[in-house]
Order: C-alpha cells, then sequence, then structure tokens
C-alpha cells in the first residue's frame, strides 16, 4: 500500500525577516533574555533547520560577468547560411514541363538549381528545377527537370518547400545575375538597476547580544545585528540572479512603461533568460520528457538548430526523478532489478538509484536547479511553473555592435555597468552616524546595496524551456 506525506505539521512559508525594528525580532528578545528568576538552558549556537537557503549559484556555474559601459547592449549573431520557403504555392497544373511558383519576398536568381517538394503530410511528391525567371519580387518560374513534368499534387498543396541547392550555366555564359547580402541578426537588452537596503537603529546597537550562527557562504562565528544585515546582503545576491532569469521588458502599453522616466521606479525592464527562451528559444510544454521518443523530437529540434554537442539539464525534482526512471527503463533488468548503472553486488554498497547523465545523439548531463525546488519560489507554483531548462555548454563566437569587434562568448552571460571611476557590478556602502559611519545625522546604520545589470542569452535557439 502506498503511502503519503502528511499535510500537517507543513514547511514555513512565512519569512524570518521583518520590515520593521520591532523588539521581537531581535535576537536579544524574551527567548533568550538573562533576567529571568530561573536561569532558562539556552543554546547559543543558532540551528539551520532550512539549511543553506541561497539559490544564487546557477549562473556563476554556466556564464560570466563581463563590463559594459553603456544603456544599451547589442550584439549580431549569425543568420542561417541557407534559404528555405515553406508555404509555396502554384496554380499551374501538374505533369506541366514549367511552372509559375507563388513565393513572398524571395531572394531566388536565374539559373539556381533547386528542389521542390510538397509539405503535404503523406505526400511524396518533388521535383528538381531550375530557375528561369526571377524578376517577380513574389513569385519565380522555374523548368523542371523530370521529363513527367509536375509531380501529380503539387497544383493542390499550399505547403509547397523550396530550398536551393546549386546552379547550372552552359558554357560561355554570364555571370550569376546579383549577390546576396548577408541579413544581420541584431539582439539586445538593457540593463537594470537592483537595489536593497538594511536599517539598525543607534540605540539598538548598543545592546549586545551574541548567538554563534553558520551562514550560506561558509562563514561562521558570532554575530548580532549584523546576522540581519548579513541575510539582507544573501538575499540581495539571490535577487541579482533571480532578476536575470525572470526579468521581462515592460509592453507597449503597460502600466510599467507609463510610469515616469524620471521618477524612481524602472519603467523598461529587461529580457530575463525564461523570457528569451520562450520568445526566441524553444519550448517544450504539457509534461515532462520521460520517454526516449519525447528527447528524439528535442534532439530532432536541436539538429535544426546549432546542434551543439554538449548540454546541461537544470531540472527540478520532479523531472529528475522522471529522467532517471526512464534511463533506469532502458535496462533490461530495470523493471524487476537494480542492475542498472554501476553496482557490484557489494551487501555495503549504498544503491545509486540516479544518472548524472545520458549521451543519445548529443550529450545531456543533468544538475537539480535548487531555483525550482525552493518551496518559497519556484517550487511553490502551480500555475507558469518551469520543470527546467536545457543550456548548451561552451561559448558562442558573435559580433559585439558596442565594442566594435568579434567577441566569444558563454552562451549566458552577465554584463554590468563599469568605467574607470565607477564599477557597478556590486556596490555596497554604509550611511548615517551609527556603527562607524558619520555621513548623516541619522541615529542609524544604514547598509546599501546597488548593482547594474542585464543578462546576455546568446544563442537562444539552442535553449529550451520545460513548461508544465
Amino acid at each position: 500500500m502506498a503511502g503519503s506525506v502528511a499535510a500537517s505539521p507543513t514547511y514555513s512559508l512565512t519569512p524570518s525577516a521583518s520590515k520593521s525594528t520591532l523588539p521581537n525580532n531581535y535576537l536579544t528578545s524574551a527567548e533568550f533574555t538573562w533576567l529571568q528568576q530561573y536561569l532558562p538552558d539556552t543554546y547559543e549556537k543558532e540551528f539551520e533547520r532550512y539549511g543553506n537557503r541561497s539559490i544564487s549559484a546557477f549562473l556563476r556555474m554556466v556564464g560570466a560577468e563581463l563590463p559594459t559601459n553603456s544603456d544599451l547592449i547589442k550584439w549580431e549573431e549569425q543568420g542561417r547560411l541557407h534559404t528555405k520557403y515553406e508555404g509555396v504555392t502554384t496554380v499551374t497544373a501538374d505533369a506541366s514541363d514549367t511552372a509559375v511558383l507563388a513565393i513572398t519576398a524571395h531572394n531566388l536568381r536565374v539559373g539556381q538549381t533547386i528542389l521542390v517538394s510538397d509539405g503535404t503530410a503523406g505526400s511524396s511528391a518533388s521535383n528538381k528545377a531550375i530557375i528561369t525567371i526571377a524578376s517577380n519580387a513574389n513569385d519565380v518560374t522555374v523548368a523542371y527537370y523530370e521529363a513527367g513534368g509536375q509531380a501529380a499534387g503539387m497544383q493542390a498543396s499550399t505547403n509547397i518547400i523550396v530550398f536551393v541547392y546549386g546552379s547550372e550555366f552552359n558554357k560561355g555564359a554570364d555571370g550569376m545575375d546579383g549577390s546576396l547580402e548577408a541579413d544581420p541578426n541584431i539582439f539586445s537588452n538593457k540593463p537594470i538597476i537592483i537595489k536593497d537596503k538594511y536599517v539598525v537603529a543607534g540605540s539598538d546597537m548598543a545592546q549586545i547580544g551574541w548567538v554563534e550562527v553558520t551562514s550560506e557562504n561558509g562563514a561562521s562565528g558570532y554575530l548580532w545585528y549584523i546576522k540581519s544585515e548579513h541575510e539582507t546582503r544573501l538575499r540581495f545576491d539571490d535577487y541579482l540572479e533571480m532578476a536575470m532569469i525572470e526579468g521581462v521588458p515592460a509592453g507597449v502599453g503597460s502600466g510599467v512603461e507609463a510610469l515616469s522616466a524620471t521618477g524612481q521606479l524602472g519603467n523598461q525592464g529587461t529580457d530575463g533568460m525564461f523570457y528569451t527562451i520562450e520568445n526566441n528559444g524553444n519550448v517544450y510544454s504539457g509534461g515532462n520528457p520521460n520517454s526516449l521518443a519525447d528527447f528524439d523530437a528535442i534532439i530532432q529540434r536541436l539538429d535544426k538548430q546549432g546542434s551543439i554537442q554538449e548540454n546541461v539539464l537544470f531540472v527540478n525534482r520532479q523531472m529528475g526523478f522522471d529522467i532517471d526512471d526512464m534511463l533506469a527503463a532502458q535496462n533490461s533488468y530495470g523493471a524487476g532489478g537494480t542492475s542498472y548503472g554501476l553496482f557490484d553486488n557489494d551487501e555495503e554498497m549504498a544503491l545509486n538509484l540516479g544518472f548524472t547523465g545520458f549521451r543519445r545523439g548529443y550529450d545531456f548531463y543533468k544538475s537539480d536547479w535548487k531555483y525550482l525546488n525552493d518551496a518559497t519560489l519556484r517550487g511553490g507554483l502551480v500555475g507558469g511553473a518551469v520543470n527546467g531548462v536545457l543550456v548548451p555548454a561552451g561559448s558562442t563566437n558573435v559580433y559585439d555592435q558596442v565594442m566594435g569587434k568579434n567577441a566569444r562568448r558563454p552562451f549566458l552571460h552577465v554584463r554590468y555597468r563599469a568605467s574607470e571611476t565607477e564599477d557597478r557590478r556590486y556596490k555596497t556602502w554604509i550611511t548615517g552616524s551609527a556603527g562607524g559611519a558619520a555621513t548623516s545625522d541619522l541615529d542609524a546604520m544604514e547598509v546599501n546595496f546597488l548593482s547594474e545589470r542585464a543578462l546576455c542569452t546568446m544563442g537562444a535557439n539552442n535553449f529550451f524551456i520545460f513548461k508544465a
């Protein structure tokens, strides 16, 4: 009989930080006072019941950080080398030796040889032809090589596919008429300014109560109000990554775009990774891929894109389980035994029921992404949930419009504002009159955080996003 996890007691979703300075949000509260009649037996070390609470690590693993000194980041990516036309039609009767093909805004030229194929499901009709007239921008005249003329079914098709495979000219003929210019694909993004602040009153700084803590970045020791400052810093670190992942541009006519350009709030947004993949990349929806047929469909799409050899799958827990189960099922003993993977029949060996990757046409490496599992973040969503992303490994060669030269960049990387006199990658400063600061008459210490950055998702056509 299958069991289940009890619904109560549940995990806490209440933030541990408070926006206001209250008597009950300091470690010197009544629970830790030493003025009671009977001294309580207290633990001086804080218990880490949620483990490492920070989620920022994804961009550090897959990308890099590079400076920029502009409000706009632009780069050029390669377009397709060959041209293919779909949705082509013809009114020419089948079996005709010549035909007029309706191709809107084509770049075809006289003398080029083309393959003409009926894209209708179940059809096998195709021809080879040479272009005889290409002066009209929305159609071309061709002569078929086949003695039988235009293949049966072409006239009725609404989705003829055409692509160029070469050319043919007679001896002594003039050269090709015209030339083709590269069609640049220009992409851009704008950096956004991200801020946070921690404030502690001077009077509260004068009442010290020490508690030993261990922080998410590995530091440990006795902290007091600095513990809250430290958590603000960790939270800000997470915001720097999440803003690059979740950011969206302000839509035309949106409420954000209507905000004043001179006001306090930003009014332009930025292209985050999820937004860029959904609009310029590949989307897998309707459930997790849990069979070889599902991954074959993904692989066939990657074949049509950049064919990057190595890819990393950053997934939530359920998608990780589905991939493990799919790979285990490929073993002939997977359904009734545990022979898949490395298993030495050692009674003291812990059985590994998971996989770190597999190869099928391409190399796929699998990694759990904490951001998608955290119950206070993406792990607690139903609507709009993301189960994982596929990120190509390595780097790509692009033309940087701002730098004015070719540059090799990771597919994912952050650009932050910086110059010789101002570095806005990660700024922090203290204001007020407490805690050693003497910048104003404010009886408090204010710790300010600021960063100005944007994420460049290059070659988004090689990425996949897996949506619930």
